[in-house]
């Protein structure tokens, strides 16, 4: 059997869900301006206040990250269309029998032929060539 929560303990918990709400959506406030400048000498400073003398400082927000990048984020991203080419391709070289859904039932109407499935790898190839771009050759 459960109890009923005294009024003063629901008034209390209520206000500190409350206050902890307020308190997220006041963290964004926090974040505060950057300021980046050069002096005379060329040194780039940075600082929460403007330069002294108000010259060419540029103001930046600054957000803070979390954690590091990920090495997929570090890779240059393909496309969506890119990575279904590939895909595509990738199933029509191997040996499991494919086929094509024409009336869209989520079954194969009929298991592609020798020529129908070499001619839907040339198809494959082409949009791997039209939509992945090619590998850039690191600088040396």
């Amino acid at each position: 059997m459960t109890r009923p929560i005294p009024p003063a303990l629901a008034r209390a918990l209520r206000s500190t869900w409350l206050g902890a709400a307020l308190c997220a959506l006041a963290l964004p406030a926090l974040a505060g301006e950057v300021y980046q400048w050069k002096d005379a000498n060329g040194v780039t400073h940075y600082s929460d206040s403007p330069p002294p003398n108000q010259g060419n400082a540029k103001s930046r927000l600054i957000v803070p990250k979390t954690g590091t990048p990920s090495v997929t984020q570090a890779k240059t991203a393909e496309s969506a269309d890119c990575t279904t080419a590939r895909t595509n391709l990738k199933q029509l070289q191997g040996t499991t029998p494919l086929g094509l859904d024409a009336d869209k039932d989520g079954k194969a109407d009929a298991v592609f032929t020798s020529e129908q499935r070499a001619a839907q790898t040339k198809l494959a190839e082409a949009s791997v060539a039209a939509y992945c771009k090619p590998a850039v050759p690191a600088a040396q």
